[in-house]
């Protein structure tokens, strides 16, 4: 294979980092931009300037870095340049398809993970190969494996999201301590000192300790930096403290300024740290190409001139730099990626995305009894104090507004300050740590110092928390499985490998991009959301019913499938049907939580208004509760084998689910439209549902004194009657209070609109 076939490679190489910069920017966006957008500290573009700014001049600090991809898992001088393009061409396509699939389903995961595993993947299988080739024991593999670098990396990237956590929890539990719930007082006598604090921590990090891999740094100035790091700490501390100081005295809310210096520090921190994640390994694969093209025999020499130190050209971290920059400007998978975290720690009540398992439940039971403890050791006085000094109830963001933010600016500065002290840190000793671990743990111990995670949702979030955890190992293991496989294939197949994963990966790619496409869709076609903008009760109220119509309409259509599959002992539908449950709850708690919104913006304290809303809550409880238990029984009843029902009972039930249908269907109509031309007709379907019931409890009484129906039968027939009743009767209040809110489409006299 001559030389210019790897020159194509290196070409390719090339190819995959501008669309690597492109899926790994999209997923990593999210670690420097959330805590800006979660508290809504300036409009989004001022919010994206900033950050652009910070990647451009975080390019210029990540030339050390590049070392991690050509001496940092293993040992260059025992491979040669082909052996190395197999191990780069193999890490390049494995990183592209796996964050492209993880930005599909917007999963938060970690590029530094990705690349180290799979640079370790790559490396292990191509070192095993020639192994076998060699006829060697595979006792050598430790030779080729830096293994002692790899674990230490490893090692370092687990401790970060231990520290992060930490770190972010302590921080934020003192600051909030310091300045409460409600700030805004106390930062006028000394917010200028804490915030001189923070921006020392995050100047200092970033711009010093990270300059150490600048490219443009002389050793010189690096070592003038390094002897009089105590003065420009002082000299940072007190020129900030000045500065936030003169803005209090303008009255300017100093956090605002320090999540903005934050997030451009964070960008830059990002840019320092993780480009090597992107473009490390083509520019790897670029330098080995040029040592071998000097080289006498190109194809054999060994890659040693790589463990040196390789100086990294500028204007390649630059253009790579562009590339981030509007891939963050453009990219809608990135928007995607957001929402995990910020559900995960906002302040207030959200619809919570994840449900309590077991091990969530046991954490929440454990710190419970901890802090039980803890308040028996503490002094009276003291627990006093601190309930005092953290007392949620401060916490002043309207929750009923479109611009709610997720949490205060206090938590954003924390969560600025700690996350760019860590990354920072880690950059300046040329550690490869992940900038999402790092940025989510930090947001999450914030959000857990901060209370965020009360008795009502901490079992939900530490199990939002767990599943994004999972899914970080889960990284690992398919990219050090998927990066072997591909290495093997290209050993082997050479370059007809190449151009088979080549389509076969742009084929995922196509597909991942489709998938998205219709996720996407199908969340703007959601029928029934939570609602953010609540300033009209009038609009609210209306859009309200029309959601009660959509969930009215998803029973229908889940009640209608589940009983005919009963009818046909077919197990596979009730399965699904089954697990429609948790969707129709959830649908109905989204509901209930937006009548709660709608009620907190009535002025008058109407005691016919609140016993409505609770007629409202309790209806759409039932609704729920009824779909759910019809379809567990039938399913259950399907499943353990029990014999099916008879004929004549299933004659029965059809009539019953007719006329169930039919009225569902009424009532989804007039709730959706805002038209009661229908509501005589349901009156009267409700009755002949009652009158059949009647009828079929008389002869179904008859059948179980005949023996002909079994007592399991039974119980069956007789909670589907039942709960088709239930289902109706509610669907029937539902509509009378509908009737009551909107009389001859005219203003409410049930609800008041002023």
């Amino acid at each position: 294979m001559g030389l210019d076939l790897f020159l194509i490679a290196v070409v390719m190489l090339i190819g995959f980092a501008i669309y690597d910069l492109v899926v790994g920017v999209s997923n990593d966006a999210v670690n420097f931009l959330n805590s800006s957008f979660g508290s809504r500290v300036a409009p989004r573009y001022v919010i994206m300037i900033i950050a652009s700014m910070g990647i451009l001049v975080g390019v210029a600090f990540s030339s050390g870095m590049m070392e991690v991809a050509r001496k940092g898992i293993f040992h260059p001088h025992l491979f040669t340049m082909p052996e190395l393009m197999t191990i780069f061409l193999a890490v390049m396509i494995t990183d592209i398809i796996l964050l492209d699939l993880f930005n599909t389903y917007g999963l938060p995961t970690s590029t530094t993970v990705s690349i180290v595993f799979e640079l370790l993947g790559g490396a292990v299988a191509v070192s095993i190969l020639k192994i076998i080739q060699m006829d060697n024991s595979l006792v050598m593999l430790s030779q080729y494996i830096n293994s002692s670098k790899a674990l230490l990396i490893v090692f370092g990237i687990l401790l970060s999201v231990v520290v992060a956590f930490t770190l972010g929890a302590i921080v934020q539990f003192l600051t909030r301590l310091l300045f409460t719930f409600d700030y805004v007082k106390r930062l006028k006598r000394y917010g200028s000192l804490w915030g001189g604090m923070a921006l020392t921590f995050i100047t200092y990090f970033i711009l010093v300790k990270g300059a150490k891999g600048a490219s443009f740094i002389t050793p010189e100035t690096a070592d003038w930096i390094k002897t009089h790091t105590g003065l420009i700490l002082l000299m940072i501390f007190a020129v900030s403290a000045i500065f936030l100081q003169i803005l209090l005295v303008f009255k300017v809310n100093i956090l605002k300024p320090i999540v903005l210096i934050g997030t451009f520090a964070l960008a830059m921190a990002f840019a320092a740290n993780d480009l090597v994640n992107f473009i490390g390994v083509p520019m790897a694969g670029f330098h080995a190409y040029n040592i071998a093209a000097v080289a006498d025999s190109p194809l054999t020499v060994t890659m040693g001139a790589l463990g040196k130190k390789v100086p990294t050209e500028t204007y390649m971290l630059m253009i790579a730099g562009v590339v981030m920059v509007v891939t963050l400007w453009l990219s809608k998978k990135s928007r995607s990626v957001t929402e995990t975290e910020l559900n995960l720690a906002d302040q207030s009540e959200v619809d919570e995305k994840f449900e309590s398992i077991f091990l969530s439940r046991t954490i929440v039971r454990m710190v419970i009894g901890i802090f039980g403890f803890v308040r028996i050791v503490l002094p009276k006085p003291l627990r006093s104090w601190m309930a005092n000094r953290l007392d949620i109830n401060n916490y002043k963001a309207d929750t009923d507004s479109e611009q709610r933010p997720s949490w205060d600016l206090l938590r954003a500065s924390v969560n600025m300050m700690v996350a760019s002290a860590v990354i920072s840190y880690a950059t300046s000793q040329k550690l490869p740590l992940s900038t999402t671990y790092v940025t989510f743990m930090v947001a999450m111990g914030t959000s857990f110092a901060d209370l965020a995670w009360g008795r009502e949702s901490a079992v939900y979030r530490i199990t939002g928390v767990l599943t994004v955890i999972g899914g970080w190992f889960m990284t690992a293991v398919l990219a050090f499985t998927i990066c072997g496989i591909v290495a093997t294939t290209i050993f082997y197949l050479q370059g007809i490998g190449v151009i088979i994963l080549i389509i076969g990966g742009a084929g995922l790619i196509w597909k991942n991009h489709s998938t998205h496409s219709e996720i996407s869709k199908g969340k703007e076609k959601d029928q029934v959301y939570n609602l953010k903008k609540v300033t009209n009760v009038e609009d609210t109220i209306s859009i309200t019913f029309q959601h009660m119509g959509s969930l009215i309409g998803e029973i229908r259509e889940s009640l209608d499938t589940a009983l005919n599959a009963l009818f046909t002992q077919n197990e596979h539908i009730l399965k699904d049907e089954r697990n429609k449950s948790p969707k129709i709850q959830h649908w109905a708690n989204i509901i209930i939580a937006n009548v709660f919104k709608a009620n907190r913006l009535l002025q008058k304290d109407d005691e016919l208004i609140s016993y409505k809303y609770g007629q409202v809550i309790r209806r759409l409880q039932k609704l729920a509760d009824g779909h759910r238990d019809i379809t567990i029984r039938s399913y259950r009843h399907v499943s353990n084998q029990h014999k099916g029902l008879l004929d004549v009972q299933i004659e029965d039930l059809q009539k019953v689910r007719e006329l169930l249908h039919n009225v569902l269907a009424d009532v989804e109509i007039v709730l959706r439209d805002t038209n009661m031309f229908r509501y005589d007709i349901v009156v009267e379907n409700d009755s002949k549902l009652r009158d059949l019931a009647e009828k079929l409890n008389k002869d179904q009484v008859l059948r179980i004194k005949n023996d002909e129906s079994k007592t399991r039968l039974s119980i069956l027939f007789y909670a589907i009657v039942g709960n088709a009743m239930m289902i109706s009767k509610q669907n029937l209040k539902l509509l009378e209070i509908f009737k009551e809110t909107f009389p001859g489409n005219e203003e409410s006299t049930g609800f008041d609109m002023d």
